[in-house]
């Protein structure tokens, strides 16, 4: 009887014990429970996003973005009237006020502001953008020290982790934060015959005007840059992986702007009549390799003429276009791996990309424009022959002229003329035609402009003319 009262006795004072402490073991494990990763990231990344907003400039040349079906089936931010703020995010990198964002954010912008998330509101000047890439750098115009956060890796990322996404959707001048996980790493899309190497996917709710903002995992490192949002699905959000990112920072750094790789390879697409004289079998898809520059990068890896690029860097080729994409976003000095098709079989090889040699930017100016250039006194390009067979003397310019500009480039030396040829070589690698080259020339002091049909399309046209 004894021994049954003392059990009783410990019983009633184990439930007093508890009814005692419950009450503060809930109070005290709340914080904990509430302050989980995703809020001491916040906490102390948040400060470092900003949003951005720009004024646009009045242009006279469309952008090279402008028509992207990228920009139609992925929502970016859509393309305002003159003078009308355009707003996105970007994300502080280092103690001297570099802002990382999407080129498309301050594309065609006259003016630039940066908004922290305490309300503090500066300008801001472009550094350098890199359209091909989607990002851009900016540099904050004042001297007091902001909050930053460094660039980490993502070569080491796992599918499913946590991720949270910081950015200012809307508008709404203060930071929106969304979780998910990471879905896919090394994500390529298609968009009507288009294709978009490298993403990081994943399902933390991306919306218009979060374009620019960081993404990171969930011990608060930055891993990408949030770029874009499909459409057509749900929970499909695209990134920019920081490591591609530090790459073209530092380019855009040093330089402003990413010169464009060479590898002195001209391609075409594989047609039905080519893939029968060839015998490939159907699974094999990609681009044909119809002339390699001698002393080239392509030559010095080993490709010949009738060889099929069927991937690079571990992406399949379904055509020469495709081809063309991957190339764009490499950046000079990069190294490429390339699977070549040859003789009933496939192999790899690695190239590195080079700056596109003199010779071959006079030669481009040839090819698209029927001209011969010299390097003339002050800015431009004289015009030393041209091809009766090119638009540009049937359309009034003369020998003699000076093209000071192309499409909207200044042509201040051969680095202007060299992006101008690559712009236009993407432009007929894009559509096989471009419809009017736009060129700002200089005779006798005074300046004109002309808007030229394409060599394609004037061809088209004395084909029309003498039926």
């Amino acid at each position: 009887m004894r021994a049954e009262r003392i059990r009783t006795s410990i019983t009633l004072i184990g439930l007093l014990a508890l009814v005692a402490v419950a009450p503060r073991i809930a109070t005290s494990a709340d914080p904990f429970l509430r302050r989980t990763a995703a809020v001491e990231v916040v906490e102390r990344v948040g400060p470092a996003v900003v949003n951005i907003t720009t004024i646009l400039e009045d242009r006279s040349f469309p952008s090279p973005r402008r028509g992207d079906p990228f920009f139609r089936d992925f929502e970016r931010p859509r393309r305002p009237k003159k003078n009308v703020r355009v707003l996105g995010s970007g994300v502080i990198i280092d103690r001297k006020r570099h802002v990382l964002t999407n080129a498309h954010v301050i594309a065609d912008s006259a003016r630039i502001f940066v908004s922290l998330a305490d309300g503090r509101e500066y300008p801001a000047r472009l550094v350098g953008a890199a359209p091909n890439n989607d990002l851009a750098v900016l540099q904050i115009e004042t001297d007091e020290a902001l909050p930053w956060v460094a660039p980490g890796r993502s070569d080491d990322l796992m599918v499913g982790e946590p991720v949270i996404a910081i950015g200012n959707p809307f508008g709404l001048f203060s930071n929106t934060v969304t979780t998910g996980v990471l879905s896919a790493v090394d994500r390529s899309v298609s968009v009507e015959g288009d294709y978009y190497y490298g993403f990081l996917q994943t399902d933390a709710s991306i919306n218009p005007g979060n374009s620019g903002g960081p993404l990171l995992n969930a011990e608060g490192t930055l891993i990408g840059i949030n770029t874009a949002i499909y459409r057509g699905g749900q929970g499909i959000g695209l990134a920019i992986p920081i490591d591609t990112a530090k790459r073209v920072v530092a380019e855009l750094l040093e330089h402003g702007e990413i010169p464009p790789p060479w590898i002195g390879v001209e391609f075409k697409n594989l047609d039905p009549e080519l893939r029968l004289v060839m015998e490939l079998p159907d699974r094999v898809t990609g681009a044909l390799v119809t002339r390699v520059e001698p002393k080239s990068p392509a030559a010095r890896a080993g490709l010949e003429r009738g060889d099929v690029v069927i991937g690079i860097d571990g992406h399949r080729i379904e055509r020469d276009r495709s081809f063309f994409d991957a190339l764009k976003t490499s950046l000079v000095g990069q190294e490429i791996a390339l699977e070549i098709w040859r003789n009933g079989g496939a192999f790899e090889t690695r190239v590195v990309g080079s700056d596109l040699p003199d010779y071959v930017v006079h030669n481009l100016a040839g090819q698209f424009l029927g001209m011969k250039l010299a390097r003339g006194v002050g800015p431009g390009y004289v015009i030393r022959e041209l091809r009766d067979d090119y638009p540009a003397r049937e359309f009034g310019i003369a020998v003699g002229d000076t093209i000071l500009g192309i499409n909207g480039r200044e042509l201040r030396g051969i680095d202007d003329l060299r992006r101008a040829m690559v712009d236009l070589r993407r432009d007929y690698a894009a559509t096989q035609a471009r419809n009017r080259v736009l060129l700002d020339v200089r005779r006798d002091g005074a300046r004109r402009h002309f808007s030229l049909p394409s060599f394609e399309a004037y061809t088209a046209l004395q084909q029309l003319r003498s039926r």
